[in-house]
């Protein structure tokens, strides 16, 4: 017949189950009974007292002491609290706790050391297991992200930038509390999109250097958080700010960069489609044209999404931008009926697409190329067409792109050629006066 020290045993073993089945069979409880007694479910106990499952967490060994403390069987409270290297562990019944520190003879029973070994890793454990963040939170801050990158492309940047902020400043503060490595990764991977976004928002309001601020910030967190999928948006994003900028020849080595971390999917197919259009930049009509098939090989292997593409909105790049971008390569290489062609069918798509998915600042942007391919050849009227939708934006929408697009067609209107049109005259005096976006305005206002 067992006796009390096999229960006090089995639970310095942290052998809960074994202590539960001896416990059992000598008061005469049912499992069931047992397993309410404990503080579990019956099917938990019932795995717990065949070995298929361990009981770790201290609060579920807290709760099952407490409730296995009522039989006579047990004859000491089953669980207290003792501090033990400046934290709390718990103490097991039958055995106290071993001083081991340096110069101090070691415990002569191995069990009780061991038993005593065992709480302080599990103490441990529950420590680095602690979180400030729930799964629940982490899901609600996705969802908030994936709003974000959906409404980028067609709302208003004011409010964009907003959330923006306010997302990114929730995910810094989460970062600085305490969480389970896993979560600390997911929580670097939303920050660093955060930051991805904002750098996309900085270039779209004409400010390059906040632009490559928010990209080092994406940088730093994708190498923080291992994360390939990151790392090639931000040397895609990298890329596609240097291509707008006096750096082309930077754009293209980015693109490569880009291209060695990509894991495909609509990502490859954005490198590929930011790498012509850089060459096309420079004049480079070889590597432009190799770049646009590369995107189409990448389209038709169909890619899976990625970290990022799940996102959806300006993190994916559908066959609408995908037209959009190779209409402005060859717009760019001076091929303009090419060019008309590629941007009239993405104008076609972002029309026939989806409200919510319409990029006004693509769009209006092929609309500009149109307008270019057809002043080219003597076609005001009809440039005049896709012109016009272009001045009629709304102010918010008008990104800083479109005051560079805009002069340079003012810029065609105003050839020799066209001296005696008043239709072309007249385009270009509102071409003149287009403003982009005011980036003076107080943008994170609600």
């Amino acid at each position: 017949m067992w006796t009390d020290r096999d229960i006090q045993t089995a639970i310095a073993a942290w052998d809960f189950g074994r202590a539960s089945r001896l416990i059992r069979e000598r008061a005469g409880l049912r499992q069931e009974d047992m397993a309410s007694m404990a503080g579990l479910s019956q099917g938990f106990l019932s795995m717990l007292e065949a070995g298929s499952r361990r009981l770790t967490n201290l609060d579920k060994v807290a709760r099952f002491l407490e409730g296995i403390g009522t039989p006579d069987a047990l004859l000491a409270p089953p669980f207290r609290e003792q501090e033990t290297y400046g934290v709390s562990v718990p103490a097991q019944v039958g055995w106290a706790p071993v001083d081991v520190s340096p110069g101090v003879t070691e415990p002569t029973d191995l069990n009780q050391w061991a038993a005593q070994a065992a709480a302080q890793s599990l103490n441990f454990a529950g420590d680095i297991t602690k979180s400030n963040v729930s799964e629940v939170e982490l899901e609600g801050i996705e969802a908030t992200l994936a709003g974000i990158a959906g409404d980028y492309v067609h709302a208003p940047l004011r409010r964009i930038f907003a959330d923006l902020v306010s997302t990114r400043d929730h995910l810094f503060g989460l970062l600085n509390g305490r969480q389970p490595l896993g979560q600390t990764r997911k929580l670097l991977l939303l920050a660093g999109t955060s930051s991805l976004l904002l750098a996309h928002a900085s270039q779209n309001l004409g400010d390059e250097d906040a632009a490559v601020a928010q990209l080092q910030t994406a940088w730093t967190l994708a190498e923080q958080s291992d994360h390939n999928d990151l790392r090639a948006w931000v040397k895609g994003t990298a890329a596609l700010i240097a291509e707008w900028s006096s750096r082309r020849q930077t754009a293209l080595d980015y693109t490569r960069q880009a291209a060695l971390l990509s894991p495909g999917g609509e990502t490859r197919i954005r490198i590929a489609a930011i790498e012509a259009r850089a060459a096309a930049r420079i004049g480079d009509r070889r590597t432009a044209m190799a770049a646009v098939e590369e995107l189409k090989r990448a389209r038709d292997r169909h890619g899976a999404p990625d970290a990022l593409t799940r996102f959806g909105g300006l993190l994916t790049f559908p066959e609408a931008k995908q037209h959009y971008y190779i209409g402005g390569t060859f717009a760019l290489l001076g091929e303009h009926r090419l060019a008309e062609q590629h941007a009239a069918t993405a104008v076609e798509l972002y029309e026939a697409g989806p409200p919510e998915q319409r990029s006004y600042g693509d769009e209006a942007l092929a609309r500009l190329d149109i307008a270019t391919a057809r002043i080219t050849a003597g076609e005001i009227e009809g440039a005049g067409e896709h012109l016009q939708l272009v001045l009629d934006l709304p102010a918010d929408r008008r990104i800083w792109q479109l005051g560079d697009a805009v002069r340079s067609v003012a810029r065609l209107l105003e050839q020799p050629r066209f001296a005696r049109s008043p239709v072309a005259r007249e385009l270009a005096d509102a071409a003149r006066g287009y403003q982009a976006i005011d980036t003076r305005t107080k943008v994170l206002a609600p």
